[in-house]
């Protein structure tokens, strides 16, 4: 879905000059940077005040082209224009540079534009209500709350009690892409389809992450000893083939067709497809190896014990590495004796995954309250990284909104979490990648909780040198803090929603799920008032904090874990 890395601002090299020490002026010459053009076609010398110049009246400025500084020096000073004029810029860069849309900038636009247009609260009246708002003892004891025991525990013990078998079939290689909890289920997909067709599993290979560009492997993520040796009974796993198999590398499939790869697997592709698809490959070559692989094992009609393989696999053989696992359990204990605040709730906390990025604006279509110039923005991010094809961008946003399908802003989340029973003296932990917009995105939701931590705030810079700049470990230490917090809520579905709720489920801990569909028809009520948006809010999220869910056919067992992963008792 996201094909371009994310860039953390402008790179001055795209801009300026290689002569760090150069100046360069605005006057009778033309400056040679695209952005410095575009500069002057936006916002043009005043005739008069030239003129004035020439006859000595003003004096004129040595201005020296510092690319965004100016952009956003000239942005304060024609604040009346700001949106047309952002918009304009938007469509002149890639005309004016061809290398635009390949820069960073052109890749950070979307975000840079937002920031310059900060949004004015989307819901005044409402936030207005939620600082104001008084939670009464007894509200917020039951918010923070555990869940009751609900008849369901960890079951994960496989069904079957044969021994794994002298001889297998050959070996299995699996590519998978996406982040990293799509990975996870891919992982765990992988194990499974090893056991079906009775052959060696070699560790899976993880794709480079086109959005984040992140090269993270499966050792870097995960205890490698601790997923073979838990495993060890069930399906035989290697880090690395026979040489007679050093071949059959990502290269070599990259090159051509090769009767090695298996191209065709359907999603949730049946037991029985494997077995006449791929095991005759494995007969005939001795090795397999199937790309693309994410949602390729169906999630019914499958033996119980390799339903619980599966199980097994996501909760108990993928740990992260040692480091992320004490990065996270620091912030973990960070957050739970940070100074006091003489609530009764002291020592808890809330992890929020925000999922307000750059991509995920784009990707759903909706608008943000930027504005014009947000709008096309986010179109042409559109169009650069899905060429258009995104189903939804032909709806408008009322549309979208009225069907639910938008997600929560910072601002929206925020007023949820109030009239849910969330006071200022929450500690909120982000776990989020950069957020769409900047820190101006997160600015009501701050008003209304002031202790919101994130890595960034509880790490130290030699704590986070390990993970810095990687995608998929940041994430990683997140999903560990998540999983140890009193309460998870994320702010619309996704891979990392789906994982920590049912890793949560299965641990009988208390997540809250948006209400998607009121929300939508209570944010768009422009006159209600905060007492009826709370009593809405409350009434319409009953069941709605963790209860079990059983999983229905086609549903996924990485969302619902009971009954497959779980048992009565």
């Amino acid at each position: 879905m996201e094909t371009q890395k994310r860039s953390k601002g402008t790179n001055p090299s795209v801009i300026s000059s290689s002569d760090p020490n150069r100046k360069q002026h605005f006057g009778p010459s033309i400056p040679h940077s695209p952005l410095a053009i575009c500069f002057l076609l936006l916002f043009p010398p005043d005739p008069v005040r030239e003129e004035q110049r020439n006859i000595g009246t003003l004096p004129r400025p040595r201005m020296r082209w510092r690319g965004t500084a100016v952009l956003r020096s000239a942005y304060r000073h024609h604040s009346h224009r700001g949106a047309e004029f952002a918009s304009l810029l938007v469509l002149l860069l890639p005309i004016l540079s061809p290398t635009y849309l390949s820069s960073p900038l052109g890749r950070a636009s979307p975000s840079l534009f937002s920031e310059w247009n900060a949004p004015k609260p989307m819901h005044p009246t409402l936030l207005s209500g939620a600082l104001e708002r008084e939670i009464s003892d007894e509200r917020r004891k039951e918010i923070w709350s555990p869940l009751e025991f609900q008849g369901w525990k960890p079951c994960v013990k496989s069904a079957s009690t044969s021994s794994l078998p002298e001889k297998r079939n050959g070996y299995i290689q699996v590519f998978l892409d996406g982040g990293l909890n799509q990975q996870r289920m891919g992982i765990c997909d992988a194990v499974a389809v090893a056991k079906i067709l009775n052959a060696t599993l070699l560790i899976p290979y993880l794709e480079v992450n086109p959005v984040w560009q992140d090269s993270s492997t499966f050792e870097d993520i995960y205890d490698v000893d601790r997923f073979i040796s838990v495993l060890k009974d069930e399906v035989s796993i290697r880090r690395e083939l026979p040489k007679e198999y050093s071949w059959s590398t990502r290269e070599y499939y990259y090159l051509g067709v090769r009767a090695t790869r298996v191209k065709t697997a359907p999603v949730h592709a049946s037991a029985g497809w494997y077995i006449e698809n791929v095991l005759p490959i494995l007969q005939s070559y001795g090795i397999a190896a199937i790309a693309p692989f994410s949602h390729r094992l169906a999630f019914d009609d499958l033996p119980e014990d390799i339903q619980r393989l599966r199980c097994k696999v996501n909760f108990q053989a993928l740990t992260f590495v040692p480091h992320i696992m004490s990065l996270g359990e620091a912030i973990v204990q960070r957050l739970r004796h940070s100074i006091q605040t003489g609530s009764q709730d002291s020592g808890k906390f809330a992890v929020l995954h925000l999922r307000f990025d750059k991509d995920m604006a784009a990707h759903s279509a909706c608008e943000f309250g930027g504005g014009r110039a947000e709008k096309l923005a986010l179109a042409k991010y559109r169009k650069v990284i899905w060429q258009g094809r995104v189903a939804k961008s032909s709806f408008t946003d009322l549309e979208l909104r009225r069907g639910g399908k938008c997600p929560l802003t910072p601002e929206e989340i925020g007023l949820l979490l109030s009239a849910l029973g969330f006071d200022h003296n929450t500690r909120l932990y982000l776990a989020s990648h950069k957020v769409y917009g900047g820190e101006s995105r997160i600015l009501s939701l701050r008003r209304l909780f002031p202790l919101i931590e994130d890595k960034k705030s509880l790490a130290s810079d030699s704590e986070l040198a390990k993970v810095r700049g990687k995608a998929s470990l940041l994430a990683a230490v997140d999903y560990y803090v998540s999983i140890h917090s009193d309460v998870f809520i994320s702010a619309s579905p996704g891979n990392m929603h789906n994982a920590v709720l049912a890793h949560r489920t299965y641990n009988n801990l208390k997540s809250i799920r948006p209400n998607m569909p009121l929300l939508s028809q209570l944010f768009l009520n422009e006159s209600l008032s905060w007492s009826v948006f709370e009593e809405a809010v409350r009434s319409g999220h009953k069941g709605r904090y963790g209860q079990i869910r059983l999983r229905k056919p086609n549903q996924s067992i990485y969302t619902y874990p009971a009954p497959d992963c779980m048992c009565r008792g």
